[in-house]
């Protein structure tokens, strides 16, 4: 399940494909911009990421003609979703950050013991460049002992919540309401 933006593998594909992914992408930029101040790696990542960027907004955002309510629309809805994820992810850093103060552990330590060895891997995955794996997210819960609830995210791919309100409306339950709050936070 998609729940949030893996910035190479929309670089591997070539194309932002969704007002979501922009969104996430603008987010991403701005993490990439300060982590390349630390490690020149990102500087290549980031340059591919904001290529992609000017050509979605070119091709989706050029034309004043095509920009309707709907359109709108559905770009505010898209940056909710991408600041909730955002937030996730900075309290997800944060919690893991202080519980390794906490056991006087180091970024690298929970790399060695989750079996990253590249210091680089770990930075993009605790700043939410890539996605920890669900592996991941377990071993950090049994040893760090913080909540499964702050560290794996409950929110729904735009596909998955589109699935998941129109069955509710073919249920036809009056009481079965969602909002969506509800589709992102679970």
């Amino acid at each position: 399940m998609k729940t949030h933006f893996d910035i190479e593998k929309i670089i591997e594909s070539g194309i932002i494909t969704n007002e979501l992914d922009y969104e996430r992408a603008l987010i991403a930029d701005r993490k990439l911009r300060l982590l390349v101040k630390q490690d020149l790696d990102f500087k290549n990542l980031r340059t591919k990421l904001r290529d992609l960027i000017e050509k979605y907004e070119n091709a989706e955002w050029s034309d004043v003609g095509q920009i309707d309510e709907n359109k709108l629309l559905e770009s505010d809805k898209s940056e909710q979703i991408a600041e909730l994820e955002r937030v996730f992810l900075e309290n997800r850093k944060q919690a893991i950050r202080k519980k390794l103060k906490e056991l006087d552990l180091t970024q690298e330590n929970l790399g060695s013991i989750l079996g990253h060895k590249s210091k680089t891997h770990m930075s993009e995955l605790m700043n939410g460049i890539k996605p920890f794996t669900l592996r991941d997210l377990i071993i950090i819960n049994r040893v760090l002992k913080i909540e499964i609830a702050v560290l794996i995210p409950v929110f729904l791919s735009k596909e998955d919540q589109a699935k998941v309100k129109e069955a509710v409306i073919k249920l036809g339950k009056p009481k079965v309401k969602l909002t969506i709050e509800d589709l992102v936070l679970g």
